[in-house]
């Protein structure tokens, strides 16, 4: 299903009043306004997906939840409605936008869904993204087309023993002929229990160190590939999440991505990328919960009158909304750095750092807000709240991304 067109003007209003999703075409070809002023391509998308997201992926929250798995029919949705292929370009079968649809597009399905959320991200923001920017043509026409319509893509860099010191990783892709046979073990990778294809980093000279990491594409059915079971997740348990094993995997030389030795810049670079879209997903997450608490304020009454007129109540509901709209401006500002090609490894982790712990504190509040309802299954805010933990681990710790904006805050001023 195509539902694209070359131009926002030329989209058909009964189509977005019948439920079909409809993002942008055209690359945005001017310097934008504030921040939160959004051009009209984006707007209709955020409003698109948020309708999609209410009425497609809202009622099956609480059996994906139950069933620790992303329900078949949300992900035909994802992928009938172009949200896998987003910066895939037309010719590839993808909706050619750019990265600020991509953010967009996530946080509002993170206010329905944190898990459903995380899917979309890496799928697009690690696993198209590099493809994207770094395969051969041929690369580029063999994959692109079925990860923007028929499969997701899965990022296997973290081991049992590489998490933060990525690069430390064990995975080998020994040459053998015109093929390399990769041997070794990952860990906690998302989207891995439905990928149909996976990025895997591995060492094709060890004794390179870090330098002969390389990047390779692996197909799910490949000999000697194995998926093991998905972990039992805190939060977000209806991402897959896991371990994969790799034996004597024979690939073809063709199927390096990028340069040989040179996976260690792309890894280093696309998940930047990640984490804005990480940034998305839990401003997404805080919003969605805070939306869900903020109506029942008005209507719980005590000592005569609702809580929300409570002065104390007031300030706390201000005080989160406040950091919730500082993060958002944080995630979007690095955003709009990206498609402006714009170094952003300083605004990326902070807004990565600033997001996750935002969701933590706002969705822990509103559970505070909700009282002991809050503290029931009943009531979303407990879910909003164990998906949002994810935030400060995945994709680079909150230590990390200190480290990273002290970083470069040292070569600022050196």
């Amino acid at each position: 299903m195509n539902l694209f067109t070359s131009s926002i003007k030329q989209i058909s209003r009964k189509m977005y009043s019948n439920r079909h999703l409809t993002t942008c075409v055209t690359q945005l070809h001017h310097c934008p306004g504030p921040l939160t002023q959004f051009t009209e391509e984006e707007l209709l998308m955020k409003e698109s997906v948020a309708k999609l997201a209410k009425e497609e992926i809202a009622p099956l929250v609480r059996k994906m939840e139950k069933e620790g798995k992303i329900d078949d029919a949300v992900v035909r949705a994802l992928f009938e409605n172009g949200l896998m292929g987003i910066e895939i370009p037309e010719k590839y079968s993808g909706s050619g936008c750019n990265f600020m649809t991509t953010v967009l597009t996530v946080e509002e399905i993170g206010k329905v869904c944190g898990a459903v959320a995380a899917l979309v991200d890496i799928h697009n923001t690690l696993v198209n993204s590099l493809i994207v920017k770094v395969g051969t043509e041929e690369q580029k026409a063999k994959y692109l087309p079925r990860l923007a319509q028929e499969h997701a893509g899965s990022f296997c860099l973290t081991e049992p023993g590489s998490g933060s010191d990525a690069f430390s990783l064990k995975t080998e892709a020994k040459k053998d002929g015109s093929d390399y046979v990769i041997n070794g073990t990952k860990m906690w990778i998302s989207n891995s229990d439905i990928a149909g294809l996976f990025l895997v980093f591995a060492n094709a000279n060890p004794s390179a160190g870090y330098r002969g990491i390389t990047t390779f594409f692996v197909e799910r059915d490949t000999p000697g590939l194995t998926v093991a079971k998905p972990e039992d997740k805190l939060g977000i348990k209806a991402s897959g999440t896991c371990m994969i094993h790799f034996d004597n995997v024979r690939v073809p030389e063709e199927n390096i991505l990028g340069k040989v030795g040179q996976g260690y810049k792309y890894a280093a670079k696309f998940l930047n990328e990640g984490r804005i879209g990480i940034g998305a997903q839990m401003i997404g997450i805080a919003q969605g919960c805070f939306d869900a608490t903020i109506p029942y304020t008005l209507e719980r009454k005590q000592f005569g009158k609702d809580i929300f007129s409570f002065q104390s109540m007031q300030h706390q509901i201000a005080q989160v909304a406040t950091e919730l709209e500082c993060a958002r401006l944080l995630v979007y500002n690095a955003a709009r750095l990206v498609v402006a090609k714009r170094d952003v490894i300083k605004e990326a982790a902070m807004a990565k750092l600033v997001a996750s712990e935002t969701a933590l504190r706002v969705t822990a509040k509103c559970i505070d807000f909700m009282g002991g309802v809050g503290f029931t299954t009943d009531f979303p805010q407990e879910k909003y709240f164990r998906d949002s933990k994810i935030g400060t681990i995945y994709e680079g710790t909150s230590n990390m991304q200190l480290s990273t904006i002290a970083k470069c805050i040292r070569q600022q001023y050196s």
